[in-house]
């Protein structure tokens, strides 16, 4: 069933990765998907062995059943943005009913500051984290906003993490994505009178190109690190289809307002609405006992299925295994 015919969501940095998948899911769903990102094919070339481009995930959403309408945008330019929602303005009669706060540049340099303090890093490592991500989050928000306010309806998912909460690949990325967590809640607050809903989401461990190679390059690496040996085996990973069939039944929701000002679960969503991943299955909520015991005890990796899926609470979260600031 086309849930979403009918409908216009539009998903910045769609050319690999998480955003690609959203973009299937929402096209899978029939919506009409506008896709954002800086590579429109593959013609110039890239040393980036996972490289991506627009029309690649155009020929992708297509399949799926969806219209995609592939605009290249360097979302560090807020011209250029402007001039998104200006053309799907037109376009599209002022109609924007999903907007996806997906893009992000810091990858990279995430990776390159690897194993090292933030103060060991050059500075530039905060803007690479946070300029495409948490600030273009909140330029793309402004324009949405503004033509889905005078609709008085539409959702905003801002693409965040349990980094969020508990301290990952270090502190710019820390602060970013507890940054788009309280953006997604302080826009609901003013948007709420609009019938507008605003919410954080929170996908797990998710399969994308980059985390695949880097899962590769650790499993041909000898090392007796349990953690190390965790994230080679794939364990509990996601694809980034999932989190697209969520967003695309959030989008679909009557009473999707009731979730704003929230964060959402991807696999706590996916298992409330009866969904599965690209392969059949389904991982749990990386707060689940059935995820964190075998981080604990590898080998109880092969008996999974056997642990209850019960997910602890935040207050035991916060007195034990997250490291958010304390009051």
């Amino acid at each position: 069933m086309k849930i979403l015919e009918g409908k216009v969501a539009l998903v910045t940095g769609a050319t690999r990765g998480l955003g690609k998948g959203i973009a299937i899911a929402l096209g899978e769903a029939g919506a009409t998907v506008y896709i954002t990102g800086r590579r429109l094919d593959n013609s110039s070339g890239s040393s980036d062995d996972v490289a991506g481009s627009l029309n690649d995930t155009k020929i992708a959403v297509e399949e799926a059943g969806g219209i995609c309408i592939p605009v290249q945008v360097d979302h560090s330019n807020d011209e250029q943005v402007r001039l998104l929602f200006e053309r799907i303005q037109n376009e599209q009669n002022g109609q924007l009913d999903l907007l996806v706060n997906n893009v992000y540049a810091g990858v990279q340099a995430l990776t390159d500051a690897q194993g090292k303090p933030f103060w060991d890093n050059d500075p530039s490592l905060w803007d690479a984290c946070n300029n495409v991500g948490l600030r273009s989050h909140y330029i793309a928000s402004v324009y949405a906003a503004q033509m889905m306010t005078k609709r008085q309806q539409g959702l905003i998912c801002t693409i965040s993490s349990w980094g969020g909460m508990a301290y990952l690949f270090g502190s710019a990325y820390g602060a970013g994505k507890s940054g788009c967590d309280r953006l997604a809640a302080d826009m609901a607050v003013e948007l709420q009178p609009y019938n507008v809903t605003s919410v954080g989401i929170w996908p797990g461990i998710v399969g994308t190109e980059l985390f695949s190679r880097l899962a590769s390059n650790a499993g041909s690496q000898e090392t007796t690190d349990q953690k190390n040996s965790f994230f080679a085996d794939r364990y509990n990973w996601e694809t980034p289809l999932l989190t697209g069939r969520v967003i695309a039944r959030l989008a679909a929701e009557k009473d999707v307002i009731n979730r704003t000002g929230r964060i959402q679960i991807v696999a706590e969503l996916a298992k409330q609405y009866g969904l599965v991943d690209k392969d059949g299955n389904l991982p749990a909520s990386l707060r689940s006992l059935r995820f964190l015991l075998p981080l604990a005890l590898p080998a109880l990796k092969k008996y999974s299925w056997l642990i209850p899926d019960l997910k602890l609470p935040w207050s035991i979260l916060l007195l034990t295994i997250l490291k958010s600031p304390k009051i």
